[in-house]
């Protein structure tokens, strides 16, 4: 039971890269890989601070501004050097390898024996405690982009994601939203890199590495979902997302717990993701939706 848990907790802490990435590829339809750097660079911000003895109240907003500061940098050379959005990220996914290693200083860093977000007791049971707050962040999250993606600023980001000529002609500054939305979509992947190196207890320089694939089958589960209940509203569609990354994460556990060699744990998720993606254009996935 502790091995399922320990696998929802897992996915709650996935949850606001998830809630990124669905921001850059549903709503943006801008296929971001800056996310596999910005994920590392939370978890390396996170393990630097801590073994600083920063208190989290300075840490989080850093580790928030690290990773808006890496969107940021795949928005500018996009829009105005004018390089492929696939590019961009990849360019700059690479440059973060370096920034990471540089911060990091080793390989990796163990978190084992400091105060973190985690270390606070609200319960007795450590797994219960850690799935509390690991929930009320993911509660959070999705209440306050539910919220950010139904004010004029929130539609203007979902406009240019759908028409970015009709909306520039307008007068909105697409390139602007670009900026902001790629920034809001790596702090959230950053702040979740941070709370699994956090749940882990150690960072690693090459824990981001294929990150953006596991994100990727949670938010086409959630597609899925959402395809399959014509749902058009957004907080239902966020909270569909936060659902297919635990999904994603159960099915993961479900695998290793058949006894499956771990090494082949990155083909079976591939393979899980290509099925994912496959699903909504099935004769059978249409029959059903009819």
């Amino acid at each position: 039971m502790d091995f399922y848990l320990a696998a929802i907790i897992q996915g709650l802490c996935l949850a606001p890269l998830g809630l990124g990435i669905y921001i850059t590829m549903k709503i943006f339809n801008f296929p971001d890989i800056t996310t596999d750097g910005s994920y590392t660079l939370g978890a390396v911000i996170c393990a630097v601070g801590l073994s600083h003895q920063l208190p989290l109240s300075l840490l989080l907003p850093i580790i928030f501004i690290g990773g808006a500061l890496a969107g940021i940098c795949t928005a500018v050379i996009h829009t105005q050097l004018k390089i492929n959005a696939l590019l961009a990220g990849i360019l700059v996914m690479t440059a973060l390898y370096s920034v990471n290693l540089a911060l990091l200083g080793r390989s990796n860093i163990p978190l084992l024996g400091y105060l973190h977000l985690f270390t606070y007791q609200l319960t007795e049971n450590t797994l219960l405690n850690i799935l509390i707050i690991t929930g009320v962040i993911a509660g959070g999250l999705v209440f306050f982009l539910g919220y950010l993606l139904r004010t004029d600023f929130g539609i203007a980001m979902r406009a240019t994601g759908n028409n970015e000529l009709m909306v520039r002609s307008l007068g909105v500054n697409t390139s602007k939203m670009k900026w902001m939305g790629l920034a809001l979509t790596n702090a959230l992947v950053a702040f979740s890199g941070s709370l699994v190196a956090q749940f882990q207890g150690f960072t690693d320089i090459n824990m981001g590495i294929g990150i953006v694939i596991s994100g990727l089958g949670s938010v086409m589960i959630a597609e899925t979902i959402i395809h399959l209940v014509a749902s058009d509203r957004v907080m239902v569609n966020l909270i569909f997302v936060v659902l297919g990354v635990l999904l994603f994460q159960l099915v993961l556990a479900f695998t290793l717990s058949l006894g499956i060699d771990a090494t082949l744990l990155k083909l079976l998720t591939s393979c899980f993701v290509l099925f994912i993606v496959a699903l909504p254009n099935s004769n059978w996935f249409r029959a059903l939706k009819r």
